[in-house]
């Protein structure tokens, strides 16, 4: 039976390496796609902004002194302002990205009680704008803080040296804030690309390739040949498995080669574990593979469906971007998606650096639903 089995998968890979589309996205679209996305989402956790302070145009009309005290907690929350008269940008310049907008005379109205309005608008991507306006607001409430501290210490006779003073009078509360474990930032750059493009690209050429082949071989009459060989059912099936599996491999050692020395992946402190993750994933996605190529009626059937799927699993459950960036719904969709659970596991044992027994549930899940949808498969094979 084991020759039987070995004998079909490797005729298998060989025909499906033989294929260039395959051989394109198994060897040459990783390494492109780990720079692309990594170079993206290289910013999402290194500090406020990406380690770069925000420029910011503020906009208000003889704002006196109480401009030094709001330009210094915009500062605090790394923005970098740059104060305007007016909201009309000259003739040659380029309408800014971010403008906030204060009342004109601001000191004068705060020193006569009466309401300063601000109002903050960004052309800023949709990821970043809702962190912006937190920061914008917590910049402002401080500096109210500020004011109205200031102002009780100086009895009433608020100025910029009442504000001066309190500046430089040590803070008597603080904050101390320290992680719950190893690591708690949110991965990005290529830390989350690398992990992220190689998941995905391991489905979507299990689910593309593996399931059009499976349809040319039944359309070509190949199955049926296979059917008249003393060949058990059976060992046809496995042996269509083994060989998906065996591509599945191939993706993921191409994708942990190009990772660990092209793009310098650090794996975390438990490789092993991480090994085991992509070993589940991949016999998932042999599975899927597998059973797409039984149920789909067409070449193009399977191979849009194929790309459909794996591109929406892949950004629904983190591929594409860290999750933790998404909103509560997409977290919570997390949770009951295949690749999901892979970005989870794998983001516990990389970025967070837990260890192996945090993602027991992860792999248990891929092992039992990869064995769910390999029965499903096996239900739906057809010679013809």
């Amino acid at each position: 039976m084991l020759r039987n089995l070995l004998f079909v998968a490797w005729n298998d890979v060989r025909f499906q390496l033989r294929d260039s589309s395959t051989l394109l996205w198994v060897f040459v679209m990783p390494p492109i796609f780990f720079y692309f996305i990594g170079t993206v989402t290289g910013g999402f956790s290194s500090g406020l902004s990406g380690g770069q302070a925000t420029p910011l145009t503020i906009v208000a009309e003889d704002p006196g002194f109480l401009r030094d005290q709001i330009d210094l907690r915009l500062r605090d929350n790394d923005f970098a302002p740059e104060w305007v008269a007016t909201s009309e940008p000259g003739p040659d310049v380029e309408a800014p990205t971010r403008t906030l907008t204060l009342s004109a005379n601001m000191t004068d109205m705060v020193l006569d009680d009466e309401v300063v309005t601000a109002s903050y608008d960004t052309r800023a991507n949709a990821l970043s704008r809702q962190f912006e306006e937190i920061r914008v607001y917590r910049s402002l409430y401080t500096a109210l803080a500020d004011i109205v501290i200031a102002e009780v210490n100086a009895e009433g006779a608020l100025d910029a040296a009442a504000l001066v003073a309190l500046n430089d009078t040590p803070r008597i509360w603080q904050l101390s804030v320290s992680p719950a474990g190893e690591r708690q930032e949110v991965p990005s750059g290529f830390e989350q690309a690398v992990p992220g493009i190689l998941v995905m690209f391991t489905l979507l050429v299990l689910l593309t390739s593996g399931g059009t082949m499976l349809i040319a071989e039944r359309k070509q009459g190949l199955l049926r040949r296979l059917a008249s060989a003393p060949i058990s059912r059976s060992e046809v099936v496995a042996g269509k498995w083994a060989g998906r599996m065996i591509l599945a491999t191939v993706q993921i050692t191409v994708a942990l080669i190009f990772g660990t020395f092209l793009f310098q992946m650090d794996w975390g402190p438990n490789p092993g574990a991480v090994i085991l993750i992509l070993i589940a994933w991949g016999g998932f996605c042999a599975s899927a593979g597998l059973w797409l190529g039984s149920v789909a009626k067409t070449e193009a059937q399977a191979g849009g469906l194929g790309a459909l799927a794996a591109n929406a699993l892949a950004a629904l459950g983190g591929c594409w971007w860290p999750i933790e960036v998404t909103p509560e719904w997409m977290q919570s969709l997390q949770n009951f998606l295949p690749t999901g659970w892979t970005m989870d596991a794998l983001h516990k044992l990389i970025s967070f650096q837990s260890g192996p027994s945090t993602v027991i549930p992860q792999f248990l899940i891929l092992i039992i639903a990869a064995l769910v949808v390999g029965m499903l498969a096996v239900r739906r094979f057809q010679y013809q």
